[in-house]
């Protein structure tokens, strides 16, 4: 029998996903992969394998899952319960997932993705260099379930690792550099939409994510008369009614709406993350500025295993283990009353 991971229960919106397809924006392919591309290098991280293995996105509830041989696993991006057979699990943490055990992952308790990791990652089959469902193109589904995903061989052991993760559901101030229209909106209007606290709607998908606001939208001289250009994700549009769009993952290769602004690639998974009721404003840095922040971000990610230490700290492996106070509250025992009698 294979390695693989036997899917009992899977919840609405469960895809396979990976880094994505650079280099088919010619052929009217936009990237896609991962909502969440940090949540997959943070994963990768816990289990010491590469960041371009493929991995379980869960958009809405988890599921329930099965080993069908010993796997290791990681538990990353927004949090749910979980348990394996009734234990509960951490998150931002490695385990060992039992053949025959059951892996159980309720739903969100904030945030919109969450992520499951498996040491070997999922051996999917590849489609234009790629293991992800991109769905708005038509490649790849939903993980379905009775599905049974193929796992990768797994030549590490180790499990029962932590990482220490940046918050990134509770909003924020996102960075943003110019786009190419940035300069049809006037200086009156770019000031408003940094002055302005947003929240997410609860209406997004891994296209893109409308963000409200009170008040009135945001307006052009030049209106919708915008010819057609290439997006990116993170690109911001702003709609005919002066709404504006977050691009994600899955969105469209060319779009006429006029855009704002573009976030930065180290803000986009505050956006992705944030949860309906935090505030999320908007700065606009210089490219100068933006360069640096991605390089530090990209230093940062490259250092997570300083960041990733025991769940349980084992005796033999605390240095400074005289420095603590094992037994405090020990007496010598001549104050407690006794009773002979």
């Amino acid at each position: 029998m294979i390695r693989a991971l036997l899917v009992h229960r899977a919840g609405a919106g469960m895809t396979i996903q990976d880094l994505g397809r650079p280099g088919y924006l010619s052929f009217g392919l936009s990237r896609g992969g991962a909502a969440d591309r940090l949540a997959v290098s943070e994963g990768a991280a816990l289990l010491k394998q590469d960041e371009k293995l493929a991995v379980l996105e869960m958009a809405s509830t988890g599921g329930e899952f099965e080993a069908t041989h010993d796997l290791r696993i990681s538990l990353t991006g927004a949090a749910s319960r979980a348990s394996i057979d009734g234990a509960r699990l951490a998150w931002n943490a490695s385990h060992r997932l039992p053949a025959g055990a059951r892996l159980s992952i309720g739903g969100k308790n904030t945030g919109s993705y969450g992520y499951l990791h498996l040491g070997g990652g999922i051996q999917s089959s590849k489609i234009l260099n790629a293991r992800s469902a991109h769905l708005t193109a038509g490649i790849g589904t939903l993980v379905q379930t009775g599905d049974q995903l193929p796992v990768g061989p797994d030549s590490n052991t180790e499990t029962g690792l932590k990482l220490h993760t940046l918050p990134r559901h509770d909003g924020g101030t996102i960075r943003l550099v110019p786009s190419l229209q940035t300069d049809v909106f006037s200086a009156s209007e770019i000031a408003r939409f940094e002055a302005t606290e947003f929240r997410r709607d609860n209406h997004a998908n891994r296209m893109g994510m409308r963000i409200i606001l009170e008040g009135r939208g945001f307006n052009t001289a030049v209106g919708l008369k915008i010819l057609s250009e290439v997006i990116i994700p993170g690109d911001i549009q702003i709609t005919g009614d002066g709404t504006p769009f977050v691009l994600l993952s899955e969105c469209q290769t060319t779009g006429g709406y006029p855009r704002i602004g573009s976030v930065l690639p180290a803000d986009l998974p505050l956006v992705v993350q944030a949860s309906s009721e935090a505030v999320l404003r908007f700065k606009f840095i210089s490219l100068r500025e933006a360069l640096k922040v991605e390089k530090q971000e990209a230093k940062r990610r490259r250092a997570f295993n300083e960041n990733i230490s025991p769940l349980i700290r084992q005796p033999h492996s605390v240095a400074n283990l005289l420095a603590y106070q094992l037994i405090s509250g020990a007496t010598a025992g001549d104050d407690l009353e006794r009773d002979d009698r």
